[in-house]
């Protein structure tokens, strides 16, 4: 391990911080419960609303608590981390029929079937997403900086590829990719008037895209499979154009996170190349937890002045992990990349969907407090 005497040189005052996290957080009991009881008409808009907001406070003073730079919301509004998004842009719609998407852990397989979506009309920004849901957080910070996540424009067009896509609306898919950009440009500018400093752009597709299969996939759906990392990157750009000043922006990549279940296998390998050295963020969150996530190699491409938040502490499981291992493979990943260039996070969020992973309440502070202790025992 590189030594950090005299570590004020490697504390960070701007994100990514050396501990920071990826942004869901797992739903208290009376959260869930009032979300069933509004679904089954038992409760208004209005109580749930007060619910969410009890909620979010108890979870911006857990988050400052434990000595988190960053906070979020726990995405608590939400029922997805992507889907609340994306269905209120301009242009999309749910579609009729679900999709099946095959989730795995220890024990086999599980489905997830989340409502697909349509491409009906010329894309555009309506209103401000998550204004209110930002507002609320920015009101409720003391000392940490308030953290949005939203799903990144490549979430739109993954899953349901060029069929999802009304040929009528788009006969050429590059006026699809210059709308959905500039749909995203006016929402981050939109964000940077309100205040919001630190974005994170949520993208499965460009982890998903190192598994042979997932390219396989994305084949069989009629998509460039070798090259559609690059059109994404090209649209996060456009997205990304003019973006306010002193606003971070991050993105994560993870290769699935549904109930402790993971979607996707393989290391960055395929993508890192174009992917460090021409995506326009300030840092990456990057999924390392276990074997499935490969090596640490591909970071060898991250250029200076770019940020790695290396997501070691997984949040799939409620067991601690081992604070000199996770120092250890600190020091590994600076084999590739120097360290004044690294941070430490969870690998994934805690709860991407309403249903959360397999762990309490308790062990998810536990592994938050163990990525906020080691960072100060490695950066200082």
């Amino acid at each position: 391990m590189k030594h950090t005497e005299g570590g004020e040189a490697l504390r960070r005052d701007k994100p990514p911080f050396r501990a920071d996290h990826v942004g869901s957080l797992l739903r208290p009991p009376e959260l869930l419960r009032a979300r069933e009881e509004f679904a089954a008409g038992a409760i208004s808009g209005e109580e749930l609303r007060r619910v969410e907001d009890a909620a979010i406070r108890e979870a911006v003073r857990m988050q400052e608590d434990l000595g988190l730079q960053s906070a979020t919301d726990g995405e608590f509004r939400r029922a997805s981390w992507h889907m609340d998004f994306i269905y209120q842009l301009g242009g999309i719609e749910q579609a009729e029929d679900n999709l099946k998407v095959s989730f795995r852990n220890e024990r086999g397989v599980i489905e997830f079937t989340p409502a697909a979506l349509k491409v009906s009309g010329r894309i555009h920004l309506k209103h401000t997403i998550f204004a209110d849901a930002f507002r609320f957080l920015k009101e409720q910070v003391s000392t940490a900086t308030p953290k949005l996540t939203i799903p990144s424009p490549s979430m739109v067009h993954y899953r349901g590829g060029r069929a999802a896509i009304d040929e009528r609306v788009y006969p050429d898919l590059e006026e699809f990719w210059e709308d959905l950009g500039a749909a995203y440009a006016d929402e981050i500018q939109a964000l940077g008037e309100l205040g919001c400093t630190y974005l994170q752009l949520d993208d499965t597709s460009l982890a998903y895209l190192n598994d042979p299969k997932q390219r396989e996939h994305i084949a069989a759906l009629g998509g460039d499979a070798e090259h559609q990392h690059e059109i994404y990157i090209r649209t996060i750009n456009r997205a990304l154009e003019g973006r306010p000043e002193g606003m971070t922006v991050t993105t994560h990549m993870c290769r699935g996170n549904f109930r402790s279940s993971w979607a996707a296998e393989g290391g960055y390998d395929f993508v890192a190349e174009a992917l460090f050295n021409e995506l326009e963020v300030d840092g990456f969150f990057l999924e390392y937890d276990d074997a499935r996530s490969g090596g640490f190699e591909p970071l060898r491409f991250v250029p200076p002045g770019k940020m790695v938040v290396l997501g070691l502490v997984t949040t799939k499981r409620g067991e601690l992990e081992d604070r000199d291992t996770l120092k250890r493979r600190i020091e590994e990943a600076s084999r590739y990349v120097p360290i004044e260039q690294l941070c430490l996070s969870p690998q994934c969020g805690f709860s991407s969907t309403v249903e959360g992973n397999e762990l309490t309440r308790e062990q998810q502070a536990a592994k938050l407090r163990l990525v906020v202790e080691t960072a100060e025992e490695v950066w200082g």
